[in-house]
């Protein structure tokens, strides 16, 4: 029976991915492997043993298969930058989770889409990763692979060549969707391709748009949230502390600083109202005071003018 390219290709992944998961290399690669190994087949033992701590190129591993990570450009880092400052801060106000970011992977044993009935494995390594208090999985500070699922993922994507945009929108979300991270955030400067995703009950990514305000919530981060426009706009944190979407956990004591102060400047400013209303109506009663005089001096002099005393009116 012929078989169909389908199956082919299926039958070499599955054979290729076996044996470099089972064999090791029995050579440790030279240091030109080292930077120029995208793409190329090694066990997980040597893929932690030689390329996941390689710092000059950052590796992740999609069942054997080595994954060159490419380098962000300037706006693309300056985006991130904020974004991850903005999640610091939050963190900062409300200690509910840590992350992993950048050269931090995690492992996930999903459902392999070419075979199927098969697993495969993956090790990636987030641009972002958190990880709540709660997971079931703790991230102690001595980790360099995380062991658990994180609950929330960020990419800042890679759009180089098509390659590298479908690995981000097309490949790690399908692989965060069955590892069970609970949401996925994929941030572009190019806004092309920016989307949020969550995962419904059903164990389905379903994207999130922004609410009328222009605002993402994450239920992940309870309390988190952003403008979609201040990912491109990039408000300074002293800027977003004074702002009612942020302050609540981006610098919350400068707003309460700056309340205080506010309050302060009122209460001197009701102070000073306060006395110059009493001056006025010092002022006031004096003025009062002497027109009476006058009017009595008036009276007295027109009584003395008819040969009336005043004084014997008394």
């Amino acid at each position: 029976m012929n078989e169909t390219p389908s199956t082919t290709n299926s039958s070499l992944h599955e054979a290729v991915a076996t044996y470099h998961v089972a064999v090791p290399a029995s050579i440790p690669p030279t240091e030109e492997d080292l930077f120029y190994s995208d793409g190329k087949y090694v066990s997980e033992e040597d893929y932690f043993t030689y390329f996941y701590e390689f710092g000059d190129v950052n590796y992740e591993w999609n069942n054997g298969i080595l994954e060159a990570k490419p380098m962000a450009d300037v706006a693309k880092a300056r985006m991130y930058a904020w974004f991850f400052r903005l999640v610091q801060a939050f963190l900062d106000t409300h200690p509910i989770a840590g992350y992993i970011l950048l050269e931090i992977g995690f492992r996930m044993v999903i459902p392999d889409p070419d075979i199927p009935g098969a697993t495969k494995r993956v090790i990636r390594k987030p641009d972002l990763g958190i990880v709540l208090k709660d997971n079931p999985i703790p991230l102690n500070d001595g980790d360099k692979t995380y062991q658990g699922i994180c609950d929330l993922c960020i990419e800042s994507v890679s759009d180089s060549t098509q390659k590298e945009i479908d690995r981000d929108i097309i490949d790690k979300k399908s692989e965060y969707n069955a590892g069970g991270v609970k949401e996925y955030f994929i941030i572009d400067d190019t806004k092309k391709n920016m989307h949020f995703y969550r995962r419904n009950d059903l164990g389905k990514y379903l994207e999130v748009k922004p609410d009328a305000e222009d605002v993402i919530h994450s239920r992940v981060l309870k309390g988190f949230k952003f403008r979609v426009a201040d990912l491109h706009r990039q408000p300074l944190l002293i800027e977003m502390a004074l702002d009612p979407l942020y302050r609540s956990f981006v610098l919350p004591e400068y707003y309460e600083a700056q309340r205080q102060k506010e309050e302060a400047q009122r209460r001197t400013e009701e102070a000073q109202r306060q006395k110059e209303e009493a001056q006025r109506q010092k002022e006031e009663a004096l003025r009062e005071a002497e027109e009476e005089k006058s009017r009595a001096d008036r009276y007295k002099e027109l009584l003395r003018k008819n040969n009336i005393d005043p004084d014997s009116l008394i």
